[in-house]
């Protein structure tokens, strides 16, 4: 666990950066700062491993106070990630991993174990170990960059913007990596943004900070979105804060019946809207409409598709973006169970939960 116990950073100019800041970051989880520039959240999180020192107040971890620690001795038990990566460029993709436990006296042989380990658990292929940072993609160098965080075990892992320079796609896939991964890990994350969307994705605790180093409000994601502490929360939050939510609740068990032919049949007598086409073990491939091709599934549509399981706010947005307004439900191993609309949805959408 992290403590904040009365911590504040005031600048020799008068600039209050964090005021007065009391807080309880949950061992394991993920817990994220957020808030617009200048609040004061990157201020926060470098206090923890002291390359901002506090002006006052104490920053504990497990209960020891953090300067009762060497820099040096600190940090090598904290990962960290910054926005670039921050990676070596003289060095391969195996020698920035391993730099850490080298530091820490681990034996070349056990430190290329836990680097290849790592380059798995964080979706890169063991070829790229001998690779130079120049030659890797933007999102496979942040990949990287988390891998040599985690090569030390460390306890406690701070994110300070990882993912806010690429582009959105792969901003996308790292963050459901990442929304995988950090579970996984049980190690206690601190990751600053100031995107809610992907505080909300991501994070287990959100900690919205005001201007002025202020802390507006610290609470579970769906606390946040329902229930703000007050008018700043709320216009952080956003206007459309009551469809964020439904990130936080599920699709109900009732569906539509759809058509379902097998790849290959024909289909001049279907009706609109067309059907469902299934392999032998009803596994959903796509969707055909009268008079089209159903000889490959290269010549079938792609509707959007819901697994069960999926969240409300997955499921909107299968149904607003299917060109009819039907979407695709699907089970285990992708077998077809049915469809569902606006017509279905819009019983589930009467809870609190989805409310702005």
């Amino acid at each position: 666990m992290i403590t904040f116990q009365d911590v504040e950073k005031r600048y020799p100019d008068g600039t209050l950066a964090v005021e007065s800041l009391s807080l309880e970051l949950p061992a394991g989880k993920t817990t994220v700062f957020v808030g617009p520039s200048g609040c004061g959240k990157t201020t926060s999180l470098r206090m923890i491993n002291r390359m901002i020192e506090p002006t006052s107040g104490k920053i504990t971890i497990d209960g020891q106070d953090v300067t009762t620690l060497k820099k040096a001795e600190l940090r090598r038990g904290i990962g960290y990630v910054i926005q670039n990566a921050g990676l070596f460029p003289h060095r391969t993709v195996l020698q920035n991993i391993m730099t850490v436990p080298k530091l820490n006296g681990v034996s070349t042989a056990e430190a290329k174990d836990r680097a290849f380990e790592l380059l798995d658990t964080v979706g890169l292929p063991r070829e790229f170990a001998s690779r130079f940072p120049t030659q890797l993609s933007g999102g496979q160098q942040q990949r990287v960059g988390v891998a040599r965080a985690l090569a030390a075990r460390p306890k406690v892992l701070l994110m300070d913007e990882p993912f806010s320079a690429l582009d959105p796609v792969v901003r996308h896939e790292l963050q459901e990596e990442f929304a995988r991964l950090g579970p996984e890990l049980g190690t206690t994350i601190v990751f600053v943004t100031h995107d809610i969307d992907e505080a909300v994705r991501l994070g287990d605790r959100i900690a919205v900070f005001e201007k002025g180093g202020r802390l507006a409000q610290f609470a579970s994601p769906e606390e946040l979105l329902t229930s703000p502490a007050n008018d700043f929360v709320a216009s952080f939050v956003g206007k459309d804060r009551g469809y964020r939510a439904l990130s936080f609740r599920e699709v109900g068990t009732e569906v539509r019946p759809v058509v379902s032919i097998k790849l290959g049949d024909s289909t001049s007598g279907l009706s609109a809207p067309g059907a469902a086409v299934v392999d032998q073990s009803n596994r959903y491939l796509g969707w055909v409409r009268p008079g089209e091709a159903n000889d490959s599934v290269s010549s079938l549509e792609q509707k959007p598709r819901v697994h069960h399981g999926d969240t409300l706010r997955l499921a909107m947005d299968a149904v607003l973006t299917s060109p009819d307004g039907l979407a695709v439900v699907v089970g285990d191993e992708d077998r077809l169970v049915g469809g569902i609309d606006l017509a279905l949805l819009a019983p589930m959408l009467q809870g609190d939960g989805a409310r702005p």
